[in-house]
């Protein structure tokens, strides 16, 4: 056991919608008393029905309720809460709040403040990976002070480039630069957008690559054994938010998986990484190269299909390893078992350029069936509420490989019934309809070259 962990005994989850469920449930199986969080505009929940207590922390808006880092630690204080699990989003990957849960005697369920801040900042998480040994995207050096020191640096790479925020995720704080005359204005876009979704507009830059891949490494780590288990394929993507997810990657061998893996834990090993995490690449499948991107210090989204595939439930390590646990698998004890995809359903209206949709649930009927599975926290007469992600659920589907696992998604996708708002499920039924996605040669402009040529 870590000398500095303490055992877990009642988790307040910091978080809403079905991450905030997923987390209860895993607690649940665990023995675990809960402990959920809410704003006004969630007092009706499942969330909030399935924990053992609750309270309100303010108002619908996040930057009153949920970002309220000071008033979820009073929560966990007041109502007895040892440890707190922050989901994905909101404060998941702030170091500050982690050290305000480490003040307050409070397990944060993630890694370290220190290691949230180092990994966090996607410049600093870059040079760890070259101290590493990890290949990494060129780009600068460093941060960049100015638009005009952005512009030095894309001159020498070469157009396209990528702005990115280093206290960036979900696609907020990032901009395509395909020539020099929209790059200072690109700039001042993304550095408002950093400041306004994280509270700090500092930016890198990196030269942006076409025709790639999103492949991404799952981690979990106790502090001593660190073991990868596979990859999530994402490529399929509209302005860097993710669609469709799929473990194995179909561009990926045995040898690019292997060296991926060891790559992913080498950076761990170099960065004292301990808890559930996720190491980000860009890949080059027709050179078969692959290059660091960035490093998320929390459970993901798109975390079931690596569940499905491994059998490991990666949320329960999470909390075990918060309270000391150590590992009981060795790398070689991990195993890629057939095949699965995850669709992401948003209330957003794809015909209003996929405008969010918020409103009431007049009927809700989720799939079923073998291999099926849905991760949602919604239900007819639910409200939808404008304040937050638009994100009411996710189907996953497994199968033996990828045909059987695609056939499922598509009858999966035929028999979901989500009324009252627009969503995203019949986009997303025809998107993988696709020859492109069938054979699964998709890339990260996929997307967007799908809705040009629907638009037509």
């Amino acid at each position: 056991m870590n000398d500095r962990a303490k055992p877990v005994t009642r988790v307040l989850v910091a978080n809403r919608g079905e991450i905030a469920v997923r987390i209860q449930r895993a607690c649940r199986e665990l023995g675990l008393d809960t402990v959920q969080v809410y704003s006004e505009a969630d007092r009706d929940s499942m969330a909030v029905e399935l924990a053992d207590r609750a309270v309100c922390i303010g108002p619908p808006r996040s930057s009153e309720s949920y970002l309220r880092g000071d008033a979820i630690v009073a929560a966990a204080i007041a109502m007895g809460a040892d440890a707190i699990h922050p989901g994905y989003g909101f404060l998941s990957e702030n170091a500050g709040f982690a050290r305000l849960c480490e003040e307050g005697g409070i397990t944060f369920i993630g890694p370290s403040a220190d290691v949230i801040a180092a990994m966090g900042d996607k410049a600093s998480a870059r040079a760890m990976a070259v101290a590493a040994g990890v290949p990494v995207t060129p780009g600068s050096s460093g941060t960049l002070a100015s638009a005009a020191a952005a512009a030095e640096v894309a001159a020498g790479l070469g157009y396209p480039v990528i702005l990115k925020a280093v206290a960036g995720g979900g696609g907020k704080g990032m901009r395509v630069v395909e020539k020099p005359d929209d790059l200072f204005a690109h700039f001042e876009a993304a550095v408002r957008e950093a400041k306004a979704a994280f509270g700090d507009g500092t930016m890198y830059l990196e030269k942006y690559l076409t025709g790639i891949r999103h492949v991404e490494i799952q981690i979990l780590s106790d502090g001593e054994t660190v073991l990868h288990l596979g990859e999530r394929d994402c490529s399929s993507q509209r302005r860097n938010q993710k669609l469709v997810e799929e473990s194995p990657s179909p561009a990926l061998g045995p040898a690019l998986r292997a060296a991926m893996g060891e790559a992913a834990v080498r950076l761990c090993r170099h960065a004292g990484y301990r808890s559930a995490g996720t190491i980000e690449c860009i890949l080059d499948p027709e050179r078969e190269v692959f290059y660091f991107m960035e490093m998320n210090t929390r459970v993901q989204v798109e975390h079931p299909v690596t569940e499905c595939v491994t059998g490991i439930d990666i949320v329960k390590e999470q909390i075990r390893i918060a309270g000391g646990a150590r590992l009981s698998i060795r790398q070689e004890d991990v195993r890629l078992d057939g095949h699965a995809i995850e669709c992401r359903i948003n209330a957003e209206d794809p015909e209003r350029g996929f405008a969010p949709c918020p409103g009431r649930l007049t009927d809700v009927r989720f799939p079923g069936g073998p291999g099926i599975r849905v991760d949602s926290h919604v239900r007819t007469g639910d409200v939808v509420p404008p304040f937050y992600d638009s994100l009411i659920a996710k189907l996953i589907a497994w199968g033996r490989d990828r045909d059987e696992a695609l056939a499922r998604m598509r009858r999966a996708l035929g028999e979901l019934r989500i009324e009252g708002v627009a969503t995203t499920a019949a986009f997303i039924a025809r998107l993988i309809d696709t020859e492109t996605f069938r054979r699964g040669a998709v890339h990260t402009r996929f997307v967007e070259g799908f809705i040009q040529e629907s638009s037509r």
